[in-house]
């Protein structure tokens, strides 16, 4: 409901508005809860039950016969045809008795057979009663957020405990809706990457241009040709690609 307007049911379905200042698991406490309220002149009009997680449960209460059936049919086409018969004797004058009688003999057998024909028509798909209610996993009690600090601690004083569950955050209130800024998240460390180490090249081999070892091995020098320093000997001519030994 609005709390703008105490008491006031909105035209459409429309979730309530206000904080949350107790939470029960049954309808029979929550009901208590207002009660208690209520019995402390607290201005109840602006409070709402709100039931949530709600589920559809069917009960099973038997097995369906016919037998059950033509009872059933016979007890409400009898209530029917009394009500008519009734009416009747109204009009009958003398023999009132009489006519209320014969409605209800002929209620009691068109409901009968007309149960019984349905049932029948039905081919045994739902040989069972049952009964139908919609439970919900707790109930909350919403008060307006500039009276629900005097309703939570009016439930907390109360002598069978009924302010427990008070600490939930409001209904209709950023903090609660989907509309609520989201927190961003903490930045992820990224680890370092490990350094790959580059293979030394083999001692004796020339660096290139850019210091990495060449692909190819490094050509040791003819001693008959050098000296000891590398150099080129004095009046020796440097071989050519056909004087050099063939491995």
């Amino acid at each position: 409901m609005s709390m703008s307007r105490p008491g006031a049911v909105p035209k459409v379905p429309t979730l309530p508005a206000g904080d949350e200042v107790a939470a029960f698991p049954t309808y029979i406490e929550a009901q208590k809860a207002v009660d208690y309220l209520s019995d402390n002149k607290f201005p109840v009009e602006n409070v709402t039950i709100v039931g949530t997680d709600l589920r559809m449960v069917e009960r099973v209460t038997g097995r369906l016969t016919y037998g059950r059936v033509a009872l059933a049919g016979a007890l409400s086409g009898a209530w029917f045809g009394f009500f008519v018969g009734l009416l009747l004797t109204l009009f009958a004058g003398s023999t009132a008795s009489g006519v209320l009688f014969v409605g209800i003999a002929l209620g009691a057998g068109f409901g009968l057979l007309f149960s019984v024909l349905s049932y029948a028509f039905t081919g045994g798909r739902r040989d069972f009663t049952s009964s139908s209610q919609i439970v919900a996993t707790s109930y909350a009690i919403l008060c307006a957020r500039e009276q629900s600090d005097d309703a939570r601690s009016l439930l907390a004083r109360s002598p069978g405990g009924l302010g427990r569950g008070g600490a939930a955050p409001s209904w209709g209130s950023p903090a609660a809706g989907a509309g609520a800024p989201a927190t961003p998240p903490a930045p992820v460390a990224t680890p370092a990457p490990t350094p790959v180490a580059t293979p030394a090249p083999p001692v004796g081999a020339p660096a290139s241009d850019n210091g990495e070892a060449p692909d190819t091995p490094a050509r040791t020098p003819d001693p008959r040709w050098t000296t000891p320093t590398g150099e080129p000997r004095y009046g020796a001519m440097r071989p050519s690609d056909d004087d050099k030994p063939h491995s």
